[in-house]
């Protein structure tokens, strides 16, 4: 628990420590994208009280045979908030929650459905199972009223790459990984249109809490060589185009690995790493100097043990 804890906030020296406070309303905008397709846009910035961790963007889909929805938010009552404006775009019950990966901001608010309509790679569902109290535990000491009624629930509904079918509106399924262990994208065959979950950024620093760069990297280039057209990404605006996002994530993290690398091999510390200067190409960005001294928190120790292995005497 301790780790998974430490895993969310790590590197949040920045957020104040705030009373518990008086929860809030969402305020859930949904902007048309594609036929038939809406995209939530969630803050571009931390997780914390003044946002009720609704950072994470959000997909809503209208099927003939009811409503999809990509990911469902940070808390039992953003998943409510979510279904009430989702089924009033729709005029359709919800029928399937798909939830990319393992992040809280992406998956708390599974506790308003019916877990047999969640889906999820059955290797998100074992790391939900693992370290989801931590995830939630971190959630309700950072968020305090926000998450009031939020009880960890694990999707129900484990599925693979392939296809699903709603009334004739097809989704193929893209079993990946690389920002953790398990990432999920979805493209629907009607509209073209890609959804990248936390794989994809855009004009927003990425974020690397169980990331895995080479896995990234590789997840990246399949996402680029998939026909498609506009990209949900999973925070930041919308990429009309659907190359943009992606080719902007794999630039900041060929940049962090390259820029943590020289200053371990430079003897810098973690708080001097923590301060290197942002190249000017990814001023857009938002939350660039947070999310670095979050990465040098979680990739710095690797790093330094790759690089700098420790040699003892011999006796």
């Amino acid at each position: 628990m301790m780790l998974t804890r430490r895993r969310l906030i790590a590197g949040s020296m920045a957020l104040a420590v705030t009373p518990a406070q008086a929860r809030g309303s969402y305020a859930i905008a949904p902007i048309a994208v594609a036929d038939g397709i809406w995209m939530i846009h969630g803050a571009d910035a931390p997780i914390g009280p003044a946002n009720g961790g609704a950072i994470a963007n959000i997909a809503v889909i209208a099927t003939p045979a009811g409503t999809v929805l990509c990911d469902c938010g940070p808390s039992l009552a953003y998943g409510q908030a979510l279904r009430k404006v989702a089924e009033g775009l729709t005029g359709q019950p919800v029928v399937r929650v798909y939830v990319t990966h393992l992040h809280p901001d992406h998956g708390m608010g599974i506790a308003a459905f019916d877990p047999q309509i969640v889906a999820a790679l059955p290797d998100t569902i074992e790391a939900l199972a693992r370290e989801g109290r931590g995830y939630s535990d971190a959630m309700y000491r950072l968020l305090n009223d926000w998450m009031r009624g939020t009880e960890l629930v694990l999707p129900g509904r484990p599925i693979t790459a392939g296809r699903e079918e709603f009334g004739g509106r097809g989704l193929r399924l893209l079993a990946l990984s690389g920002h953790s262990g398990a990432d999920l994208a979805l493209l629907d065959e009607r509209s073209g249109l890609l959804i990248g979950g936390d794989l994809v950024f855009h004009d927003r620093a990425p974020s690397t809490p169980t990331a895995d760069l080479p896995g990234w990297r590789a997840s990246l280039d399949r996402l680029a060589r998939e026909p498609h057209g506009g990209l949900v990404p999973g925070h930041g605006p919308f990429d009309p185009g659907g190359r943009a996002a992606i080719a902007q994530t794999r630039d900041w993290i060929d940049w962090l690995e390259d820029a943590l690398t020289q200053a371990v091999q430079s003897g810098l510390d973690m708080v001097e790493a923590g301060e290197l200067p942002i190249p000017p190409r990814f001023a857009t960005m938002a939350a660039a100097r947070y999310e670095l001294q979050r990465s040098v928190s979680h990739l710095y120790p690797g790093l330094e043990a790759r690089l700098l292995p420790r040699i003892d005497r011999p006796d």
